[in-house]
């Protein structure tokens, strides 16, 4: 079965056609700083630049976008860095652009899928994804399926409240995981303390040279990581955890390090899967698109 995987993100669009688990082609475009309807056209040319670049079409299509959906209606109910995609209905202009049938999914989601079936979960029957990157996101997969909860709101793993009274997130609230321990709250904990703008891999490159702020911070932020971890596996208690993202499999092995004793010690008593690095990188987000509409395809016909 060929289908099209559409990985939308804040500053670019990748479309790529797969038969199976093979990849016939790919297409990156930037994502239209306008927003809304410049979107759904760039979304449509990049999958129609795939299909005439592997020359074949797909039988549907599969969307991994960033925001909380609704999947009954096919729409975006906001996006933080894609402007006019406020209640979107994303599916429904997408299918009329392309004449194709549409499945969405969140970025986070996609992703948790692809490492399940095709990466560092391969072969489990459930498991835990979390990234760790800009922002903190994640999904749980079960029985081979992303686990979406009764109104489309599972798997915001990143917004698990870990401090009340902590930082402000970019939800609205206050201490998830996501304000303690994503790139964003580096650079917020080390501009801070050094006094001037610093990016996470100016502070990896200042914890090698033996800084104590920078190890101080950096610790701290994967103590959060496998703290949250650890209360996740006690809710849904998965086969293996997988731990992805730009920040996390680039810091240095003492983040790991610490991420590792930190879930173990919460996890004191309990018995604790498997703790995995991601093995698929950037392409998780636009494979698990691809699954998406492949196991909706595959479900509905059967």
């Amino acid at each position: 079965m060929t289908v099209v995987g559409l990985d939308l993100g804040g500053t670019k669009i990748a479309a790529g056609v797969f038969d199976g688990e093979r990849l016939l082609s790919k297409v990156v475009l930037p994502t239209p700083k306008e927003g809304g309807m410049a979107v759904v056209a760039a979304l449509a040319e990049a999958t129609r630049e795939a299909e005439r670049a592997a020359g074949v079409a797909g039988v549907a299509i599969g969307l991994g976008t960033p925001g909380p959906l609704d999947y009954r209606e096919g729409v975006i109910r906001f996006t933080p860095n894609i402007r006019g995609l406020e209640a979107f209905p994303i599916r429904r202009l997408l299918e009329e652009a392309t004449g194709r049938p549409v499945h969405l999914e969140n970025d986070a989601n996609a992703a948790a899928l692809a490492e399940h079936h095709l990466g560092a979960a391969r072969g489990e029957a459930s498991s835990l994804f979390l990234t760790v990157s800009t922002g903190i996101g994640g999904g749980v997969v079960l029985g081979g399926r992303v686990l979406r909860g009764e109104r489309g709101q599972g798997g915001e793993l990143g917004h698990l409240t870990l401090l009340p009274g902590g930082p402000a997130c970019g939800c609205g609230l206050e201490g998830c995981l996501e304000a303690l321990a994503a790139g964003r709250a580096l650079e917020r904990e080390a501009s801070y303390a050094f006094n001037r703008p610093l990016s996470p891999q100016e502070l990896f490159q200042l914890f090698r040279a033996g800084e104590a702020k920078a190890e101080r911070i950096l610790l701290q932020a994967a103590r959060y990581v496998g703290l949250g971890l650890a209360s996740l596996v006690k809710a849904f208690d998965p086969g293996v955890v997988v731990v992805g993202g730009g920040l996390a499999l680039n810091a240095p092995e003492a983040y790991w390090q610490a991420l590792e004793e930190s879930y173990r010690r919460y996890l004191a008593g309990w018995e604790a899967p498997p703790l995995r690095k991601a093995l698929l990188g950037g392409e998780a987000g636009l494979l698990g698109a691809a699954l998406t509409a492949y196991l909706e395809v595959r479900d509905g016909a059967g």
